[in-house]
């Protein structure tokens, strides 16, 4: 019931609205009976001097008593609304028109009386009422005989206990029943209205919600992408719209991220795949061999046990080549084998990797040069992983190069970084083949019988990327591929 925001707001408002109703009718009632008393006070702030006056209370500058009982009894009996006491100078309580049992005090403070008297225009002032002994009510008062002779004070108070019961009375009944009604029609105008505010607000939420929930029990790929709030709200006007909008993005990256996850996924089981295929392969030779020569040792001529063993030999350094690259890439993928950069001359390392390879090459008949501009700028990269970069290019080429040919690996700039570049005279990649060179056991149809695993590129692109260079392929018009890396000359910003 209470789960959505549209009831909550509801009933907040609800309450809400319930305590300022109420809040309204005490001060309102309140108010009003301030008011009341002023008016009445400031209506009747003369008529104790009135009744002396009108009465003829004071004769020959004295009280005359017999016209005060008289007064007292017209009054109880024409005007109950008013109580008329007599009072002497203490405030005690000498005569009154009331029901003697209901009097409880025997005096009234004087207090009020002095103030009202000095400032007949400071209203409402309150006085004590002698039927009770906290109740305070609005009064007239005037001093008897007269201001000059004071002997003690004629104190009227204007709402009586008659009147206070007809008062009730009435609030009770029409009074109460009035603001009742007003109170219930107020709520319920604000009420409606502020439902349909709230509507007009949680409208967006609603629909960003329904959005959320589409997307959660899709398979969050693009194509549940279909409908966004950028659709519907193009504009970003407030922090609904901003809220809608970030959500575009974030179902889209995650839609992204799921896809890379699907294809890593899909990749990981082809690795696997191919993994198994190329360690069964080798390990499959060597027992095939190790097997045969077991078997048909004393059969074999001295000659073809050096052949098998020679072959066994072979087959066991291509598994540890592939197993030693394999936990290479791996440590590279989790970043356990980070690179340590330094400023080193390029072109020095260039020579001594062509050198290392130079008897390599020889065997092969092949020719292998190095060319370049030495005045490089010093690069900034791992010196060790670069040489291994450098190392698995030209074996590559090494490898794919025909015997009599040419191979050359050439330094310089590119763009202001230090660029080698190693070009073979092989038969160059295939077009479909380039875009996935560098993919981990990727071999395209030029790798024929190599037995090149496909891993050194891998390595090669992982190393580059670790390190804040780049590695990049292309065919040669003249015939081969060439192979070139760049490297950064200082610390990334």
């Amino acid at each position: 019931m209470l789960k959505t925001l549209y009831t909550r707001l509801t009933l907040g408002l609800f309450l809400l609205l319930l305590a300022v109703g109420l809040l309204y009718t005490f001060f309102s009632l309140y108010s009003l009976r301030e008011y009341n008393a002023s008016v009445n006070q400031e209506l009747h702030r003369d008529l104790a001097k009135d009744l002396v006056a009108d009465r003829n209370l004071v004769s020959e500058g004295e009280l005359d008593r017999g016209a005060l009982k008289e007064l007292f009894a017209l009054y109880m009996t024409i005007n109950p609304s008013i109580e008329i006491y007599l009072l002497d100078l203490d405030g005690t309580i000498l005569s009154y028109s009331a029901d003697p049992a209901k009097i409880k005090r025997k005096q009234v403070s004087l207090e009020p009386i002095r103030r009202l008297m000095n400032d007949m225009d400071s209203y409402p002032v309150l006085g004590d009422d002698p039927r009770s002994h906290d109740r305070q009510k609005v009064f007239s008062v005037t001093p008897v005989p007269s201001a000059e002779n004071p002997e003690g004070y004629l104190y009227v108070v204007l709402r009586g206990e008659e009147y206070d019961a007809a008062e009730t009375m009435a609030r009770g009944g029409q009074l109460v029943e009035l603001s009742a009604w007003a109170l219930i029609i107020s709520l319920a105008v604000v009420m409606i209205a502020g439902l349909a505010v709230f509507r007009l607000l949680t409208r967006r939420l609603t629909l960003l919600t329904r959005l959320v929930e589409d997307f959660e029990h899709s398979d969050m790929s693009r194509q549940a992408l279909q409908s966004t709030w950028r659709d519907r709200r193009p504009v970003v006007r407030d922090e609904i719209d901003y809220l809608g909008a970030t959500f575009d993005d974030m179902a889209s990256r995650i839609a992204s991220q799921i896809e890379l996850l699907t294809e890593k996924d899909a990749q990981r089981r082809q690795l696997v795949a191919q993994v198994s295929h190329d360690l069964r392969t080798p390990l499959a030779s060597m027992q095939g061999y190790i097997e045969s020569l077991k078997l048909r040792r004393d059969r074999l001529t001295a000659e073809e046990q050096d052949r098998f063993l020679d072959i066994a030999l072979k087959e066991g350094r291509r598994l540890s080549r592939l197993v030693d690259e394999l936990f290479e890439l791996a440590a590279l993928e989790a970043r356990e084998k980070q690179p340590v950069p330094e400023p080193f001359p390029l072109a020095e390392l260039v020579h001594d990797v062509v050198q290392k390879h130079g008897q390599e090459a020889g065997a092969r008949q092949l020719e292998l040069v190095v060319d370049g501009d030495p005045d490089l700028p010093l690069a900034y990269a791992d010196l060790a992983m670069t040489e291994r970069v450098l190392d698995n290019l030209i074996g590559n080429a090494i490898a794919y190069s025909p015997s009599e040919s040419r191979i050359e690996v050439v330094f310089g700039q590119a763009d202001g970084l230090p660029q080698v570049c190693v070009h073979d005279s092989g038969p160059g990649i295939p077009e479909q083949d380039l875009p996935h060179i560098f993919d981990p056991f990727y071999r395209g149809e030029s790798s024929g019988g190599s037995g090149h695993a496909g891993l050194g590129l891998a390595i090669a692109r992982r190393i580059m990327s670790l390190q804040g260079g780049d590695i990049c392929v292309e065919n040669l018009s003249s015939g081969g591929a060439s192979f070139c890396i760049r490297l950064p000359v200082g610390p990334p910003e």
